[in-house]
């Protein structure tokens, strides 16, 4: 209960709604990771190195693979990040 009460606090001042719903939308990401546990840190810094790479690499046409990004999936493949 202290995490929802501390966040409370914090954000309420976001800076606009726009900020809130991005705010909440990090706030989420980064949870889901910790449900998986998996080291919010290092998940989202390899997400942030490869999805480019992959996006520069696609098919114009069909949307790229990225279900082994997903935190679970990802865990698997980097234990260490446990």
């Amino acid at each position: 209960m202290k995490l929802p009460a501390i966040g409370r606090k914090n954000l309420l001042f976001v800076g606009s709604e726009t900020g809130g719903d991005r705010a909440a939308i990090l706030l989420s990401v980064i949870t889901s990771a910790k449900l998986c546990e998996v080291e919010p840190w290092a998940w989202l810094n390899a997400v942030f190195r490869e999805l480019p790479l992959r996006i520069a690499a696609a098919d114009p046409d069909k949307p790229p693979d990225l279900t082994d990004l997903l935190p679970d999936n990802w865990l698997q493949s980097h234990p260490q990040h446990r």
